[in-house]
């Protein structure tokens, strides 16, 4: 049978290599190149260096002085009452927001009426103001009593012997948290796309089980990031608390500048980085807490930060290789 026109018969088919032949070296593809971020990564880098340059040779800095203040059993004592306050208000103020954010999604009038003035007028007053208010609150009520409204009181408190320095600054940035919290839980709820709401109730499920189960996991995706910033901002917040007698980290550091006013410097340097890594811990679960939520969200969950390194090394190597081949 004869072959058409054209054909190649496999005697005479040319040899098959196995590894193709490199292209000429003016037909191979170079890679872009990006002189304007070469060139901010350049200014980038010699500002970092000047500014490490000065932190490590300006001896106004005292790091002699910073690293006998760092441990010491004053500023650790301090940096204990500062964890205390954040966490105690930290989880106070989420579940205050979480119901107020109810009570403003609620069908109640009053409820979404309540809620409402409280977020506005805490988010109002200076978080300083709320805190003096309360460190002189017995100036106006020495006792507290429950009770029928204009009627009997059932029982009464000394207000004096309630309002500890501690419980003063714990309740002054709960409630101040509460009302901040309540919007971003209000948003994450709210970013819930409606079909979820709709087909929760289609299955017949309980209003409690729809939110604990479908709803609120989902609106944590978006929860999460922005009440972390808040929490930051609540870490931050308890340096106020000095100014109702409490001595925390920043009122231990102040505490020991007024009786070492030569050691100023390095004091406020050992609250920085305390205070530095305080919110670095922070963000750090946070970035798990985020990836965990992402869960079925996202087809991949995103890289670790020591894989996304991994990564970045690899690239860079094979760049530096693929342009010194050119």
């Amino acid at each position: 049978m004869s072959e058409p026109p054209g054909a190649l018969s496999v005697a005479e088919a040319p040899p098959s290599t196995d590894t193709p032949s490199k292209p000429p070296r003016d037909q191979r593809v170079r890679p872009l190149r990006r002189p304007g971020r070469w060139l901010a990564t350049a200014v980038a880098l010699v500002l970092v260096a000047q500014f490490a340059h000065g932190l490590a040779t300006n001896p106004f800095y005292q790091w002699d002085r910073f690293r006998y203040w760092f441990l010491r059993p004053t500023v650790l004592d301090g940096l204990v009452v500062t964890l205390e306050v954040a966490a105690l208000s930290a989880v106070l103020g989420l579940l205050g927001g979480v119901v107020l954010a109810l009570a403003r999604l609620s069908g109640s009038p009053v409820l979404r009426a309540v809620s409402w003035t409280y977020t506005w007028l805490f988010r109002s007053v200076p978080l300083i103001v709320l805190l003096i208010f309360l460190y002189n609150f017995s100036a106006l009520y020495q006792t507290l009593s429950l009770g029928v409204p204009f009627g009997p009181s059932f029982v009464s408190f000394d207000e004096s012997e309630l309002a500890t320095d501690m419980a003063i600054a714990v309740i002054g940035l709960s409630l101040n948290e509460a009302a901040y919290a309540a919007e971003v839980v209000r948003g994450g709820i709210l970013s819930v796309d409606q079909g979820q709401h709709e087909a929760a109730a289609a299955l017949g499920l309980p209003k409690g089980y729809q939110f604990t189960r479908i709803v609120f996991p989902q609106a944590l995706r978006s929860i999460v990031p922005n009440y972390v910033n808040q929490l930051i901002g609540l870490i931050k917040s308890t340096s106020l608390v000095f100014y109702v007698s409490l001595l925390d980290l920043f009122g231990s550091v102040q505490s020991m500048g007024s009786t070492y006013p030569g050691d100023i410097v390095p004091l406020l340097l050992v609250a920085t980085v305390w205070y530095l890594i305080l919110t670095s811990a922070v963000s750090v679960v946070q970035y798990y807490v985020e990836r965990y939520f992402a869960r079925g969200a996202t087809r991949t969950l995103p890289p670790t930060p020591l894989h996304r390194l991994r990564t970045g090394l690899a690239g860079l190597r094979e760049r530096i290789r693929r342009e010194a081949a050119v």
